[in-house]
């Protein structure tokens, strides 16, 4: 069709293309069987939940069933399995003879981050680290990009450093690199700008705050402090450092599958089970054009490929087939009920203080929701009585 006489007016029909993958037509409809527990049944698995931890060692062949013994839980069974998906989700994204066919041979292998991990300290960064670490070989190292918006004092620094010494003790032999990545929202007029047609069509401050911080970790420019601490971590030298990396993990998918946003415990405590269930199923519904297509621009922007190993076809399968109660019990406190599945994963993998962080944000993380309120409503009083997350961006605010 000759379009150079449609005066920049286009009208065609729009036509539908449905899935012929049946397993992708099934996952796609997230239906899960096991949703309500028959009473009992929840204390039983926390009970035998937390016996269990007493005796679990960071191995999965220390793992049987619950046919076994009557201290093992019937998390034991599924813990296993999804850590099993998980590994193979992270392998399959970080096979190097994939990967090194789009990096140019104008380095040596060796001396090449060949996959990064968008890095919180957090749960499931902390787990993406581990898998890949397991799945990488020794020799490369892996980066850990981490953003902040108030330097040092940034929660998301905080735990990205502790999370590094807890990586550290677990792989002594690898070599792990964490990016520390300033920024200040005040001098990234031009970048705001870039990022907001980047998101689009997302336009709310929330899109905006999370597309920056990840925009610029896929940049990955920033320092590593190595060396011999003499009092603490302030003494240590940096060495101006940016990544090339052309893989990313991200953790997207976990708290949407694991219910770890705050909206889950409120659906919970207002609709129980059935309303919990509904919620997540919504948000795995309409994560492809609330998350995926944003991040996925802000990071490919950059020259950079997100991977999401929570998004894997067979860890969505593995997690539905799992009774919703092991999934998550949101009846015990934040840090401990909610992604109650991953914080067992994490124990196996011998990430024993990540597995009770709470769930935190990456706009609040690293600060930038923060300074956002700050610049664009005032304070962060203000932002919160006008629900500033949600609020649409009007194009003179990006002057």
């Amino acid at each position: 069709m000759d379009v150079s006489n449609l005066d920049g007016g286009f009208v065609g029909e729009v036509k539908k293309h449905e899935w012929t993958n049946p397993l992708l037509k099934e996952l796609i409809k997230w239906e899960r069987i096991l949703v309500n527990p028959k009473p009992g049944v929840l204390h039983l698995s926390d009970s035998r939940s937390h016996e269990g931890q007493q005796n679990m060692h960071p191995t999965c062949s220390d793992m049987v069933s619950s046919e076994s013994g009557p201290n093992q839980a019937s998390v034991s069974v599924y813990v296993p399995k999804v850590l099993n998906a998980l590994r193979k989700s992270v392998m399959q994204r970080s096979s190097l003879h994939t990967i090194f066919q789009a990096i140019a041979c104008d380095r040596r292998q060796e001396e090449l981050s060949p996959v990064a991990v968008l890095f919180s300290g957090g749960l499931d960064s902390m787990i993406l680290a581990a898998l890949l670490n397991e799945c990488l070989d020794p020799k490369y190292d892996i980066d850990l990009l981490n953003v902040s918006f108030d330097g040092k004092f940034a929660p998301d620094r905080i735990s990205a450093k502790a999370g590094v010494k807890e990586l550290r003790r677990i792989a002594p032999l690898r070599r792990w690199k964490l990016v520390e990545i300033d920024a200040d929202l005040s001098n990234l007029i031009s970048e705001t700008k870039h990022v907001m047609s980047l998101i689009s069509p997302a336009n709310t401050y929330m899109d905006l705050n999370i597309g920056i911080a990840l925009w610029l970790a896929a940049a990955g420019d920033g320092w590593v402090y190595e060396g011999i601490t003499i009092n603490n971590d302030e003494d240590q030298q940096g060495v101006k450092y940016n990544s090339k990396s052309r893989i990313i993990l991200v953790g997207s998918g976990a708290d949407e599958q694991c219910a770890g946003y705050g909206r889950h415990r409120t659906k919970y405590r207002n609709g129980s089970w059935l309303g919990l269930h509904e919620e997540m199923k919504l948000d795995m519904q309409r994560i492809w054009k609330r998350n995926l297509g944003r991040d996925d621009r802000c990071c490919a922007d950059n020259g950079k490929e997100a991977r999401f190993p929570f998004l894997d076809e067979d860890v969505i399968r593995t997690l539905l087939d799992i009774p919703l109660w092991e999934i998550a019990n949101l009846d015990q406190p934040s840090g401990t009920g909610d992604k109650k599945i991953l914080r067992e994963v994490a124990k196996i993998l011998g990430l024993h203080e990540a597995a009770v962080l709470p769930k935190r944000a990456i706009q609040f993380g690293s600060r930038i929701a923060r300074e956002s309120n700050r610049k664009n409503f005032g304070s962060n009083r203000a932002a919160n009585q006008a629900s500033a997350g949600s609020v649409v961006i009007g194009k003179q605010n990006l002057t």
